[in-house]
């Protein structure tokens, strides 16, 4: 026998090894996979809503600075850099709630 027949023999008798011990591990249903992963993505929701809480009150407080400044220096768009800031924080936090509800 050649070489290279002897190289191919070792290389398709590696692939069938590996195929085997693959499938070898990959037996049940997953069920207990999918519960862990369920509970690891269910576990950051917490941290996650206080971060975005967090964001949303760092937003606020920049925008009551900027709003603040605004008026105070009597630019006739005050009102429009208000609703936007105000917007911009309510979103946080009503996206953070239904997040957490939908997926909890």
């Amino acid at each position: 026998m050649t070489k290279n027949k002897s190289n191919l023999r070792f290389f398709f008798s590696a692939v069938a090894l590996l195929t085997a011990a693959v499938s070898a591990m990959a037996q049940g249903n997953g069920a207990a996979g999918i519960t862990e992963a369920t509970q690891m993505v269910t576990s950051y929701f917490d941290p996650a809503t206080k971060l975005i809480y967090a964001i949303g009150a760092v937003v606020g407080l920049i925008g009551g600075v900027k709003v603040y400044s605004k008026f105070s220096s009597g630019d006739p768009d005050t009102g429009k850099t208000a609703a936007s800031w105000f917007g911009a924080c309510i979103f946080l936090i009503v996206a953070a709630t239904i997040l957490r509800s939908f997926f909890l």
